[in-house]
């Protein structure tokens, strides 16, 4: 360069580097017209090497910027050939220390791009990194000028970007050729901007946390989606993970600028999406119609006319019409979009904020005052699973699992706007799931096969009714007492438009199982009912599936039946009912030895759960079968405590739950096999607990058989619980359920043994308001005894008939109740047996055959004596355990508190003592005395209802 330009462009002053720049373009101008290129290679090299590339003189810097630019513009068309000489320094100077030299790199760059127009592309990433960092520069000015800079960029990548090619790569034609040959050969050449140069660029810039940069990112980001032949949401997956982060940041103008760019990205999809669907549903079409007038030609080919060939010709070019048709692009066929890796980073996105979001507990859901950073990535991510279930579920499908994993917790999220599009998710999940399932089980012999989906219109309305038709199906295996396995269940087809040739994905139960399994920990009831719903659906369509990893699942089930939420637990009941209803007896029976196990080891459950698990059980199941299993089990219990409390719990449901009404008319119709059967199995397990074994025959009316358990409980210890029970009985004796046992009160003479075990346990009772109410019941209708019984024959021990008057055999009746019988003093065995052996209370003369309500004991059917010894077995098992168990419950501590001894025979005038076992001394009987009224002492107040079991025991001890 000539010294004057050198001295000029090294000046501290402005104006006089820019007298010498002007100087320079005059004297490269020249030289480019005399195409001396030597020598502008040395011009530019001076101006590299001595001035733009001085580092610690600002003033040179910026006279070689200068140069530069006034060099780029002087070479005009020229500059092409030089550009890897000149742009190399002047992105070196963007990282200048000084602010000046870095504004005026701005200023050079933005002149030599703006004459190498698409040529700059090449260098495109350097300028684009570049400008990453000066658009976060702390200088206003630098910021300034690297906006323009941006600008004129971006200007030029909208005009260019797609198919421009640099004039150096395009070849250098030696001779004249085809120009179709030259056409196709620059069709093949690169562009001078690459995308897939671009994208791990983008890649890493991306994660940025600076707002600035951030802004400029998007903004170039929309420029580039913007360009339609570039198709950049191929390469979204690439940068998704860190958009959805910026929705985090706390600039409003950033948040707002990414909204709108996933927006774009997401509407580009579901119109990709539609082309490609409008374009398959055509070529359908168009080959139905096809085959259509090949079928007709070939049908009326017999038929054919002379002029039938213009017919055909003209099918011919509609044929030709049609191909070329589908020749015809239409934008965004082409277009591949990677579902697969776009929803790996929309669950992972899932994966960490909800551990933040679903835990906050339902009594602190303040919402800070900072924003949550993971909120609103969190909200776009479920927007858009929720979207793609409608544009392709098919691949969803596989992340179900991890989706489940991490949206169940979300929908109990204290966050109102997470638990909203949570929900929705999850519905839309739970739909395509369903309508899938459908199609695989019609069509389980076959190989899977790829449908796609309906519109999104049509797709809802398919998922509702087939939803709707699930629901009814499911309200009706509810309601059916009986198993539903083996029974085809009516289903809604899922619309299907076209079929391809791909294999369709099919969900990974085991996953989905084991995901919702653990979900079972969860601190929150919504997910936890969500993970059992869940459950039910997968199991309801695909038993075998779900069956096949029962092995951890069952276990925590039965776990689960704990759970503090009562809702957990009826949808826990409910998945339980519904594996057993499709399983086999074994399956069912080991249910059942489970539940009880259950109830063993946590009394607490079956305290406060007990109810509503087996009525529950009831609802879902044959109740018939679920007390058959449970009877079998508990006759085989060893723990004779538990297996009393368990008979008490069923009794008392069998009595007062509305889910047994239809049980209870079972039981009260003996006449019958199957009723007898059921009684029969009821009976040998209810033996561990006197009073509901009682209970059982009054609620089968065979009172004979009730009264004969009466004479038994003479020998029973009646203890605090015991008393406890027949409280409880006489109060249900005056519920609705027994209505019928006290319109039998009216009909003495066909219900003799119903006044005796009535009074028998009027007799049992101490002097509380269940005594006082069941004596008011018996005294409204003993009047009616004495008017309506009429003349009747009586049976004797010997067999012969005895006649009487009618009052005399009331009388005599009434007798045989309170007053205690000669054969007493043989034992209670011998009095049973006579009461067995003999019909002593049948009458004659009636037409209703009441009072052989126990023929089944002639029959062979119903053997009374043998369950008679059965209870005696039991009973006597379960007071010789109790003995041994020392100090254990009610037996050692209540055991001054026991009725029925010596001491209480001889206040209340008896003669006699029952037999005893060895192990307790018998008393010798005290002198008879003259029967007294019981006083009533400081322990009978104590006890309440139940102080006159027990006045007068404490005394006795002492003495």
């Amino acid at each position: 360069m000539d010294p004057n330009i050198q001295r000029a462009l090294n000046d501290k002053v402005y104006d006089k580097r820019k007298v010498g720049a002007l100087e320079l373009e005059r004297v490269i101008r020249e030289l480019v017209a005399t195409k001396d290129h030597p020598r502008i290679e040395a011009v530019l090299d001076q101006l590299c090497n001595e001035y733009a590339y001085a580092v610690h003189q600002p003033n040179a810097r910026n006279g070689g910027l200068i140069g530069l630019a006034a060099a780029a513009i002087a070479l005009g068309s020229e500059l092409a050939r030089y550009l890897e000489v000149i742009v190399p320094p002047v992105l070196a100077c963007f990282t200048d220390q000084d602010a000046r030299v870095r504004y005026y790199a701005c200023e050079a760059m933005y002149n030599i791009a703006k004459v190498a127009k698409g040529e700059i592309l090449i260098y495109f990433n350097f300028i684009f990194d570049s400008l990453c960092k000066l658009g976060a520069d702390t200088e206003l000015s630098v910021k300034n000028g690297a906006e323009l800079l941006d600008r004129l960029i971006k200007d030029i990548v909208s005009e260019s970007a797609a198919t421009y090619v640099s004039v150096l790569e395009q070849p250098v034609l030696e001779f004249e050729g085809d120009d179709k040959d030259g056409h196709d050969d620059r069709v093949d050449l690169p562009t001078a901007f690459s995308l897939k140069r671009f994208i791990p660029l983008l890649r890493d810039r991306i994660f940025t946390i600076n707002p600035f940069t951030r802004t400029f990112l998007v903004g170039w980001i929309i420029l580039l989606d913007s360009i339609p032949d570039l198709e950049l949401v191929t390469f979204l997956p690439e940068f998704l993970g860190g958009l959805l982060r910026f929705l985090s940041d706390p600039n409003r103008d950033v948040h707002v600028a990414t909204q709108g760019c996933l927006d774009k990205f997401l509407n580009e999809i579901k119109r990709i999406a539609r082309v490609k669907k409008g374009i398959a549903d055509s070529r359908k079409s168009k080959a139905d119609g096809k085959r259509k007038r090949t079928d007709s030609l070939d049908s009326g080919s017999i038929r054919l006319a002379p002029d039938e060939p213009d017919d055909a010709d003209s099918n011919t070019a509609n044929d030709d019409d049609d191909a070329s048709s589908e020749d015809d692009w239409v934008p965004g066929q082409d277009v591949q979009i990677n579902y697969k890796a776009v929803l790996e980073i929309l669950t992972a996105t899932l994966d960490s904020p909800l551990g933040t979001f679903a835990s906050r507990s339902p009594t602190n859901r303040q919402r800070p005052l900072m924003k949550s950073p993971e909120e609103d990535g969190l909200l776009e991510s479920l927007r858009w699973i929720v979207e793609f279930l409608d544009i392709c579920p098919e691949e969803v499908l596989p992340f179900t699992p991890t989706i489940l994993a991490h949206l169940l917790p979300a929908v109990a999220s204290g966050v109102e706007s997470i638990r909203q599009a949570a929900g929705r998710v999850n519905t839309s999940l739970m739909d395509y799931v369903v309508s899938l399932s459908d199609d695989a089980e019609l069509t389980s012999m076959q190989p899977p096969s790829r449908i796609p989906g309906p519109p999104p219109g049509d797709r809802q309305d398919g998922n509702a009714s087939t939803r709707a038709s699930l629901s009814s199906s499911r309200e009706l295996e509810m309601r059916s007492p009986t198993p539903a396995q083996g029974r085809p269940v009516a289903r809604t087809p899922t619309p299907a438009l076209s079929v391809a040739n791909h294999p369709q994905a099919d969900l990974d139960y085991a996953a989905a199982v084991n995901s919702l399994t653990l979900l079972f920990l969860n601190d929150h009831e919504a997910t936890r009912v969500a993970a059992l719903t869940w459950l039910i659906m997968l199991h309801r369509k695909a038993p075998r599936k779900v069956l096949a990893f029962n092995d951890g699942t069952f276990p925590a089930l039965l776990k689960t039946l704990s759970d503090p939420a009562e809702a957990v637990v009826t949808k826990d009941l409910q998945l339980l009912s519904q594996i057993s209803r499709n399983s086999e007896d074994d399956y069912f029976s080991n249910f059942m030895v489970n539940l009880l196990q259950l109830f063993s080891t946590d009394r607490k459950l079956l305290e406060t759960r007990g109810n509503l698990i087996i009525r529950q059980l009831c609802t879902s199941l044959s109740a018939e079968r679920i007390y058959r299993t449970l009877a079998d089990c508990i006759e085989k219990e060893e723990d004779v405590e538990f297996a009393s409390i368990m008979v008490q719990n069923l009794n008392n449901n069998l009595i007062t739950a509305p889910e047994l009404s239809e049980l209870r008319k079972r039981l009260r119709n003996l006449e019958t096999k199957d009723g007898q059967t059921f009684f029969v199995a009821l009976f040998r397990s209810w033996c561990y607990n006197a009073v509901a074994t009682f209970s059982l025959c009054l609620l089968a009316q065979a009172y004979e058989q009730a009264y004969n358990l009466l004479q038994i409980f003479a020998e029973l210890e009646m203890t605090v619980n015991i008393l406890i029970q027949i409280d409880k009985l006489v109060q249900l004796l005056e519920s609705p359920v027994f209505t019928y046992l006290r319109l039998q009160l009216l009909e003495p003479e066909k219900y003799p043994h119903l006044y005796k075990c009535l009074y028998g346990l009027l007799m049992l009772l101490p002097q509380s308001s269940a005594f006082a109410a069941l004596k008011n019941r018996l005294n409204s209708v003993s009047s009616i005894g004495y008017l309506h019984i009429a003349p009747r024959p009586y049976v004797t021990s010997g067999g012969a008939p005895m006649p009487h008057s009618r009052q005399g055999s009331v009388v005599e009746a009434y007798n045989s109740l309170t007053l205690p019988s000669p054969s007493r003093k043989n034992g209670i065995g011998t009095e049973t047996h006579t009461l067995t052996r003999s019909n002593a209370t049948t009458p004659s003369g009636t037409s209703f055959d009441r009072p052989n309500r126990l023929k089944g004991r002639d029959d062979g059917i119903i053997r009374w004596n043998e369950l008679l010894d059965k209870f005696k077995t039991v009973q006597e098992r379960a007071r010789r355990i109790q003995r041994l168990g020392g100090d254990i419950d009610d037996g050692s501590m209540l055991s001054d508190l026991r009725i029925g001894d010596g001491a209480t025979d001889a206040r209340s005038g008896a003669k006699e003592i029952p037999t005893r076992p060895p192990p307790v001394p018998v008393k010798d009987p005290p002198a008879p005395t003259q029967p007294a009224p019981k006083p009533r002492s400081g322990l009978g107040r104590q006890f309440g209802r139940l102080g006159g079991a027990v006045s007068g025991r404490g005394k006795r001890a002492q003495q």
